[in-house]
């Protein structure tokens, strides 16, 4: 097994439901844990055997993006099954940050995690 970290991932996207937040892009940072078989790679060194993170990453991107939701744990659930969709995936663990959700505060998180049973 490998663990995989993605750190400080920054994406605008439109999240909240305040009506400012509705229409004004806002960033947020994804931080991502991956537990991943690579018991293929390891032994070839292939290409074909990775479990190619720029490519989950550019997933995420494009994902994050274009969405619209209103809860930041709704927004964490989804990216973390978009990880769990790959069967090479034994657990996933994703912290989605809003900086600036509240006074006095640098960010609020959500974190979530999934292990294959």
């Amino acid at each position: 097994m490998a663990l995989i970290r993605i750190k400080n991932l920054r994406i605008p996207t439109i999240i909240g439901f305040n009506p400012e937040e509705r229409i004004t892009l806002q960033d947020v940072i994804i931080n991502l844990e991956i537990e991943v078989n690579i018991t293929g790679a390891v032994h070839s060194d292939s290409e074909e055997q990775i479990y190619n993170y720029k490519t989950i990453t550019k997933a995420i991107i494009a994902f994050v993006s274009a969405s619209k939701y209103n809860l930041l744990e709704k927004l964490t659930y989804e990216v973390l099954q978009l990880l769990m969709n790959d069967e090479r995936v034994m657990r996933a663990r994703v912290e989605i940050d809003k900086p600036g959700a509240l006074r006095h505060s640098e960010s609020v998180s959500v974190e979530l995690e999934e292990i294959r049973g």
